[in-house]
C-alpha cells in the first residue's frame, strides 16, 4: 500500500456489475488485480461469497477478524472507552452490556411508522423523507402502512421500548450500559424514560470529551468504528435493528467468544404484540422477556449453514471448535 500512500481512495476501482459471473472475475478482474496488487470493488458486492472454496472462505474470515484493523486514533480512542467502561462496572468484574440502538431521524423517517410524537413528528419524518429520499414515498400509488410495518417487526425499537424489554429481561437498574447510536430523534423527549430506568447508562460522548471526538465527529463511520470497538468487548451485545453494523459485530464477537455471539436478538414482531397489549400485566410480559433472553443464550455456539454469510458465522471455516465449550482460530 506505499505506493498508494496507504489511502484507499489511490486505490484502482473496479465495479463489477450485479450478479456478473464467475467468468468476468476471472477474465476482467483478475487480470487488473494481477497487474495493479491492490483493487477495489465498488459497489460492494457478494455474488460469490457462497461459492466460495473452504480456503477461499477461510482466508476471508482472517482477514476480516484478524488483518484489517481500525486506524489507529480510533483503535486508541475505542480501547479508552471500553477500558473507561470496564473502570465504572468493576464492581460486576467490569462486565457491561452494549446496545446498538437505532432511532436516528433518518431510520424512523425511512421505516415509515408512526411513534408517539403527535403532529410535530408527522411533520419532521415528511421533511426528513423528502430531504434524504426526494419522492421515493410519495410516488403515485405508493401506500404506506404504518401499523402493518410494526406487526411484522420493521419499526425501529424506542428508548422507552429497550429499557423495558432490558428490564424485564432481568438487567436491573445498577447495570452499566453503553449505547451505541447516531444522534437520536428527539433525544431530550425519547431519551428520558431509558435514563431513568438505567442511571448508568453512558455514550461514547459522555464518556469522551469533546476534544477527544472531535477528529471524528464529522465522519459518521469513524464515530461508529469507536462504537463498534465499545461493543465488541462487552459482556452482552444487544441489537435492536438490522444491518451491518450488528452483523459484522456478530460474527466478530463469535471470533473472539469461541463461537458464540453473545448477542440479544429481539424478535420485534413478538414485541410488537406485548408492547401493543394494554392487558398484559408486569409477570407475563417479563415471562416472555425472560424467555426472549433464553433464546438468544441458548443458541449459544452456531455453525455456519450455505446460505449464512461467512462475516456473520465465521464457525467452522475460520474456526474450529476444541471441546464443547471453547474454540480457538486455526
Amino acid at each position: 500500500m506505499e505506493r498508494f500512500d496507504y489511502n484507499l481512495t489511490n486505490v484502482y476501482n473496479f465495479r463489477v456489475k450485479a450478479w456478473a459471473p464467475t467468468s468476468y472475475y476471472r477474465d476482467s478482474v483478475l487480470p487488473k488485480l494481477l497487474e495493479e496488487k491492490v483493487i477495489r470493488i465498488s459497489p460492494f458486492a457478494n455474488r460469490l461469497s457462497f461459492d466460495a472454496p473452504r480456503a477461499v472462505q477461510r482466508f476471508r474470515c482472517l482477514a476480516n477478524n484478524v488483518a484489517l484493523r481500525f486506524s489507529k486514533p480510533i483503535l486508541t480512542q475505542g480501547e479508552t472507552l471500553v477500558n473507561k467502561m470496564k473502570g465504572l462496572s468493576a464492581n460486576n468484574a467490569g462486565k457491561y452490556v452494549s446496545v446498538h440502538l437505532r432511532f436516528e431521524e433518518d431510520m424512523v423517517a425511512f421505516s415509515c411508522c408512526v411513534f408517539d410524537g403527535g403532529d410535530q413528528e408527522k411533520q419532521d419524518m415528511i421533511a426528513a423523507r423528502e430531504r434524504g429520499w426526494k419522492g421515493k414515498f410519495t410516488k403515485p400509488g405508493r401506500v404506506i402502512r404504518p401499523g402493518a410495518n410494526r406487526l411484522n417487526g420493521k419499526c425501529p425499537l424506542t428508548p422507552l421500548e429497550v429499557g423495558l424489554m432490558l428490564r424485564g429481561m432481568g438487567f436491573n437498574k445498577s447495570t452499566y450500559i453503553f449505547l451505541a447510536a447516531g444522534p437520536i430523534y428527539s433525544a431530550n423527549r425519547t431519551m428520558a424514560p431509558l435514563l431513568e430506568m438505567f442511571p448508568n447508562l453512558q455514550t461514547k460522548e459522555m464518556l469522551a470529551s469533546e476534544e477527544d471526538l472531535a477528529p471524528f465527529k464529522n465522519f459518521s463511520s469513524r464515530m461508529a468504528a469507536i462504537d463498534y470497538t465499545v461493543c465488541l468487548h462487552s459482556e452482552v451485545f444487544v441489537t435492536t435493528q438490522g444491518g451491518n453494523f450488528p452483523h459484522f459485530l456478530m460474527g466478530h464477537r463469535r471470533y473472539l467468544f469461541g463461537g458464540h455471539s453473545k448477542t440479544i436478538r429481539p424478535d420485534k414482531r413478538k414485541l410488537a404484540v406485548l408492547f401493543d397489549n394494554p392487558k398484559l400485566g408486569w409477570k407475563s410480559f417479563k415471562r416472555q422477556m425472560l424467555s426472549m433472553r433464553s433464546h438468544s443464550d441458548s443458541k449459544g455456539f452456531e455453525l455456519k449453514r450455505s446460505s449464512d454469510s461467512i462475516y456473520i458465522f465465521p464457525c467452522p471455516d475460520c474456526m474450529c471448535r476444541k471441546n464443547k465449550t471453547t474454540a480457538s482460530a486455526t
